[in-house]
């Protein structure tokens, strides 16, 4: 019954627009907080609201690199994620389209 559980709040987590469309972002590469903020068009304190909730659930780990943090997926232990991933659209155009990278915000 626990495990039923789990995988309830983890699909509550992604049961979310913002926060799915982040995994499947993270599917691409690791991302900084500035390029979801570019690529969903939304707040800085959204985004950190989301993945907050994100790794509080276990679904992403955090690497920081100076002032700026980095986000990866951490979803090995969920196998039913990767597969419904698999049903949804790539967001792989939305990753090489980031100026971000450009403007050297987050180096």
């Amino acid at each position: 019954m626990i495990e039923i559980e789990n995988m309830v709040d983890t699909l509550k987590l992604v049961g979310d627009k913002c926060r799915l469309s982040i995994l499947l972002l993270l599917q691409e590469r690791d991302l900084c907080v500035c390029e979801f903020v570019e690529i969903l068009q939304t707040s800085q304190p959204n985004i950190s609201q989301h993945m907050r909730k994100l790794k509080d659930g276990g679904l992403v780990k955090e690497t920081k690199k100076g002032q700026w943090v980095y986000y990866s997926l951490a979803t090995q232990d969920k196998p039913f994620l990767t597969e419904l991933f698999k049903y949804l659209p790539s967001q792989k155009d939305k990753v090489e389209k980031l100026t971000c990278e450009d403007s050297n915000c987050c180096d």
